[in-house]
């Protein structure tokens, strides 16, 4: 076993995680909840970065509606992103399902 050698796929395999982690937090995910009342924008970092309501669901008397509608939003938003996080990190780490020390 070339000790060498590893590290240096180690520090390569770094590099391309780095690239894109970068790149994850550039892609956009757009969700909707209540039929598209309530849009929720995520990057790939799974980082909230817009809500948007349509105004039709703007009701005083049933706020809780309204709540329950962005949570619904936020959580798919996620859950979204949390997929697109899946699926890029899995290519750049040939699917070895993390590595200590890595952050995976």
């Amino acid at each position: 076993m070339n000790i060498q050698k590893m590290m240096k796929e180690a520090q390569k395999m770094q590099e391309r995680l780095a690239k894109a982690q970068s790149d994850l937090a550039e892609q956009t995910l757009e969700v909707s909840s209540g039929g598209g009342k309530v849009t929720v924008t995520v990057n790939g970092a799974g980082d909230i970065t817009a809500v948007k309501i349509s105004p039709d669901v703007v009701d005083p008397g049933d706020v809780e509606m309204l709540e329950d509608l962005v949570l619904s939003g936020v959580r798919e938003a996620q859950e979204a992103a949390r997929k697109v996080q899946a699926d890029t990190m899995g290519k750049v780490t040939g699917g070895l399902g993390g590595l200590p020390g890595l952050g995976l």
